[in-house]
């Protein structure tokens, strides 16, 4: 007998057309749903939805029992609303699951700070108070988890007086989820005489702390800058103790591309105070949000009596020396940094550690360092002197010794090495080096308002950006990250 030259592919048994259709996406299943009625009901399939639904909104079968619908239903419901960030969701809402399971284990409080979803009324609505779209990254971000609660229920309360905006001055109570900072060692106590230049007023540099709080978006909205050097910028964080925030750039002006996000930094030599040069932290919020919990979850940065330090620890920069491994991490202080002088800001955290199965015999202690500091502009500096941060510290099987200590460059990339200098407790006599591996400190990029440069080259005004005042100008082009090496700044040390 022929066979049927009119064969449909919607005549095939059901089992082979569902396993054509589970390679289709959610469009395509939607467009055979109209060819014919029997692929319309087979485009309809339980299983075709569960996998969408996993796929796009990460829903699990405890989700649509609860729900009480059927897969496709719930695929409906969810794109409904929060279809606008199909391109976002699932990254995101990955990022913030497994931040919360790693938070729960190891920083809890962290957890209660967490404010539920803004709903998309709550986006628009800010939207209509600054003028300005937020970017759907944001939005997305901030309909998983609107920030965080600038007060804990049973927190202590701050009691010096507060500053003029009193939202920001609750954040002292909160866990800051954004990570910390802080030039004072976190783990071992450092001698209150640690000789850090004073370069903040009255506050002393042993005692400099920095946390960050990811702010809500009405709190943020309540930041959102018009003055000039800073028009059309929405912050992101907020730490009470340095008054620092990130912004994110919602317009194009003055310099700034859109969606960037960044740490402004005033130019102390110009007599404009609204000239700000920016450290830039990311190119949008999604890069800059999954790249910050992608570190915090990966173990990246260390966590230190339940809060998260953006230490940064390059892997290969671990030397052995017999039974005594050094390692090292680094981190830039963009609030004590400027562009203009330059004056690059950086702490690193070194851990010793002495091998459990050492000797006893190996036991020693530490006598002085021996550091050789090269700048990005090839000049080259040797340091030495007793101890570390007026520390002797003694090292026996197992021990590990751990402090955090700072310097600063006027170049924005450079690198250390050294090595420090032990004895043995059982022979004093016995004196020996341990290799310190070399460690890079590098600034992130940052950019300068292009009047300055383009002054000095003598460019015409016509290329100064008119909506702006004729003050700033949108660069297009490379040049705008200005990572040449700096000289002549005066450049206070501590190593």
């Amino acid at each position: 007998m022929a066979a049927n030259p009119e064969l449909r592919m919607d005549q095939l048994p059901s089992d082979p057309l569902l396993h054509v259709l589970s390679f289709l996406g959610f469009r395509d299943l939607i467009h055979c749903s109209h060819v014919s009625r029997r692929l319309n009901d087979l485009s309809k399939h339980n299983p075709l939805w569960r996998s969408l639904c996993s796929k796009h909104w990460l829903l699990t079968d405890a989700d649509r029992l609860q729900s009480g619908v059927s897969w496709f239903c719930l695929f409906q419901r969810y794109y409904r609303d929060l279809g606008r960030y199909l391109q976002y969701y699932p990254a995101l809402k990955r990022a913030w699951d497994q931040l919360k399971v790693f938070l729960q284990l190891r920083c809890p409080r962290m957890i209660a700070s967490l404010k539920e979803g803004a709903t998309e009324a709550e986006l628009n609505d800010i939207e209509a108070q600054i003028g300005c779209r937020l970017p759907d990254d944001y939005r997305c971000s901030y309909r998983i988890h609107n920030g965080q609660k600038l007060v804990i229920p049973g927190s202590v309360p701050w009691r010096r007086p507060p500053p003029a905006d009193r939202r920001l001055s609750a954040c002292l109570s909160v866990p800051r989820l954004m990570g910390s900072m802080s030039l004072s060692n976190p783990s071992v106590c450092l001698p209150a005489c640690l000789s850090v230049p004073r370069l903040m007023g009255s506050m002393s540099l042993s005692n400099h702390y920095r946390s960050e709080v990811l702010l809500d978006v009405e709190t943020a909205a309540g930041g959102f800058q018009q003055r000039k050097g800073m028009r059309r910028c929405l912050p992101l964080t907020f730490c009470f103790h340095t008054g620092l925030s990130q912004y994110m750039a919602l317009q194009p002006a003055e310099g700034r591309r859109v969606y960037e996000s960044f740490y402004p930094c005033p130019d102390q030599t110009a007599q404009d105070p609204s000239a700000i040069d920016m450290f830039i932290t990311g190119s949008s919020f999604f890069e800059w949000f999954t790249e910050y919990i992608h570190n915090v979850v990966t173990g990246e940065y260390p966590i230190i009596r339940d809060q998260i330090f953006r230490y940064v620890h390059d892997k290969s920069c671990v030397e052995t020396t017999g039974d005594i491994t050094v390692s090292v991490s680094t981190s830039f202080l963009p609030e004590l940094s400027s562009v203009h002088p330059p004056h690059f800001f950086f702490t690193y955290r070194i851990r010793i550690e002495m091998s459990s199965s050492a000797s006893p015999e190996a036991s020693c202690q530490l006598d002085s360092r021996y550091w050789r500091i090269t700048t990005s502009d090839g000049t080259v500096e040797e340091v030495q002197g007793p101890g570390v941060v007026g520390e002797f510290p003694v090292m026996t099987p197992g021990k590990v010794h751990e402090y955090a200590s700072c310097t600063t460059f006027s170049t924005p990339t450079e690198f250390m090495e050294g090595h420090y200098t032990f004895h043995r407790l059982v022979n004093k006599e016995e004196v020996f080096h341990v290799a310190i591996p070399r460690f890079h400190m590098i600034c992130p990029p940052f950019r300068e308002p292009l009047l300055r440069t383009q002054k000095a080259a003598g460019y015409a005004a016509s290329r100064f950006d008119d909506d702006d005042g004729g003050e700033f100008c949108d660069g297009d082009g490379g040049d705008d990250f200005n990572m040449a090496a700096m000289e002549g700044a005066w450049c206070p040390r501590h190593i």
